[in-house]
Parts: structure tokens; C-alpha cells; sequence
């Protein structure tokens, strides 16, 4: 099992649509993410920050997020998610979207 961290900020105005959104995620997309090996899926915000955990069970971390992103809901998702969201500091995206992984540095089982 892999953990992955990510963050992302709240674009200014958004933040209710975002949250609006996420109270209610398509199972559509949940049954993608959960076919393409990831689990334990979390969502924090603090002030205008999003930070995502989840882990990955799978073989080919790669694979299944090109998988995940190939997909026609997925993609109808992020259509509205997407305008919610704008880069978190100066580095590079994560792939997809505005997100940008952030390095594990401590874990605790």
C-alpha cells in the first residue's frame, strides 16, 4: 500500500460550490476510484487549503490514474471541481488538475 498526500487551494469565491459538491460525490467517481485501487480517500480543508490522503493498493500507481482519468464521468466531475481550484505554491501540478503531491516526511502505524 502506498500513501499519497496532495494540496490545492480553494479559488477565491468557490469555496461553497466546492463543499457543496463534495457533500454529495457521485458514486460514479467513487466506483472509478475505488476500481482503479484507491482507498481510504480523504478530503481536509483549512482556510483556503485542500489537503488529500489516500492510499493506493494497486500495481501500477501510473496505470490506474490515467485509468481514472480516461474516464467520461470522472471527467464530467471535474468540470465542475476543476473552477474550484487553483494551484497550491509555486511547483509543478501532480498530473492532472491543479493539485500538487506533497512528500510523505513521518508515518506513524
Amino acid at each position: 500500500m502506498q500513501r499519497h498526500g496532495q494540496v490545492v487551494n480553494v479559488r477565491a469565491g468557490k469555496r461553497e460550490e466546492y463543499l457543496r459538491l463534495h457533500a454529495a460525490v457521485w458514486p460514479a467517481v467513487e466506483e472509478t476510484l475505488t476500481r482503479c485501487n484507491v482507498r481510504n480517500y480523504s478530503i481536509f480543508l483549512l482556510e483556503d487549503t485542500l489537503f488529500a490522503y489516500y492510499e493506493y493498493v494497486g500495481d501500477d500507481h501510473d496505470a490506474d490514474m490515467a485509468r481514472i482519468a480516461a474516464d467520461p464521468v470522472t471527467q464530467e466531475w471535474w468540470t465542475h471541481t476543476d473552477p474550484c481550484q487553483e494551484p497550491w505554491g509555486t511547483g509543478p501540478p501532480a498530473g492532472k488538475g491543479p493539485w500538487r503531491d506533497a512528500a510523505e516526511v513521518w508515518h506513524l502505524d
